[in-house]
């Protein structure tokens, strides 16, 4: 992998100083602080991230904070920002600081990449930017900003991740690790862009193989996106003020989140059917009649789900399993933490 390096990390950093975006966690060297921004920004958006990070910045100022909280709570904080397994992690590890590094983040990185969640990036990323670590990151920004500079066609799928590391680790500032990683972050973000890309405006732009090659526009290759489209049926059960809602279990997707009772329409199966069909397993219950009240559409990793919610009357009361299942008054519902989707349809309740 050749790409022309001449002074490329002084004009990298000079971009980043006069570009950055004006971000929370870039005015701070507390490695929390830093390892919370970093954890929430993977597959999220700068902008959704910001109101979740000052939140949980109220909440949780602290590791210590963050370990002796309960899960249920770190969850409800978490919620909306997706991929729930992050802050199941971000609890467990908080909890392994504490009890074994006197609540101080590690500044090993095999110490650190021992903890849940801290995968390669997320170890370079902190140590490099909390503790100036000379560890270069890789992310889908840097991948195609490096695989543009060196004209490395295909697609971004981490084929080539061991010749870009290796570059980077011979290119990375060693006085500024973390300006260094942060500014090809910023970069790919800001000029460096997926599509239409503003190599005009790139500070790196004369390294750049695939500028001088006409080729920016073609590399990395278009990703396929295909997402599985899901039919699902809830059921919304009222007893006097309260609704029943369960717990999904400790595994899996969305793991430990409250939900409306119901679940996954099969093959050739009517919506009614399937909803009478969740009922009956979930709750050992058969239903009278239900009530279409609304459709909500979300998106969960490669599921592109259709919620189908019904008011349901049943033919008797179901007997609830303690802990998992629960009556709750709407006003009280936005307690627990439940799915994006769930959440819409709450809302729908509260403005009937």
């Amino acid at each position: 992998m050749v790409f022309d390096k001449k002074n490329f990390s002084d004009r990298l950093i000079h971009w980043y100083e006069g570009h950055k975006r004006n971000l929370p966690w870039r005015k701070t060297k507390d490695p929390y602080k830093i390892w919370i921004s970093e954890v929430m920004l993977q597959q999220t958006t700068v902008q959704a991230v910001l109101p979740y990070y000052r939140a949980w910045l109220k909440i949780f100022p602290d590791i210590r904070s963050l370990a002796r909280a309960p899960l249920q709570r770190v969850l409800k904080a978490w919620q909306g920002l997706g991929y729930y397994g992050r802050a199941r992690n971000l609890h467990a590890t908080a909890k392994m600081i504490v009890e074994n590094h006197r609540g101080k983040l590690p500044h090993d990185p095999d110490v650190l990449a021992g903890l849940p969640g801290f995968g390669p990036y997320t170890t370079a990323a902190v140590l490099s930017l909390a503790y100036q670590k000379v560890l270069p990151v890789l992310e889908a920004n840097v991948r195609r900003v490096m695989m543009r500079l060196a004209a490395l066609h295909g697609k971004a799928d981490g084929r080539h991740d061991k010749a870009i590391l290796a570059e980077l680790l011979k290119t990375i500032d060693r006085k500024s690790p973390g300006d260094f990683n942060q500014a090809l972050m910023e970069l790919g973000a800001l000029v460096c862009r997926a599509r239409n890309p503003q190599c005009l405006l790139c500070p790196i732009q004369t390294s750049c193989a695939a500028y001088a090659r006409g080729e920016q526009d073609v590399i990395p290759a278009p990703k396929s996106r295909r997402s599985q489209k899901v039919k699902a049926v809830l059921g919304i059960i009222r007893k006097g003020a309260k609704y029943l809602i369960q717990q999904r279990p400790e595994t899996g997707l969305l793991a430990g989140l409250w939900e409306f009772p119901g679940g996954k329409a099969k093959r050739g199966e009517t919506l009614e059917r399937a909803l009478a069909r969740e009922l009956n397993e979930e709750l050992g219950v058969e239903l009278h009649d239900a009530k279409f009240l609304l459709k909500v559409e979300h998106c969960y990793t490669q599921y592109r789900i259709a919620l189908h919610a019904y008011a349901c009357r049943l033919k008797t009361e179901p007997a609830l399993e303690p802990g998992r299942q629960k009556w709750v008054a709407l006003r009280d519902i936005h307690k627990y933490p439940i799915p994006s989707g769930s959440a819409k349809i709450v809302h729908f309740l509260e403005n009937k």
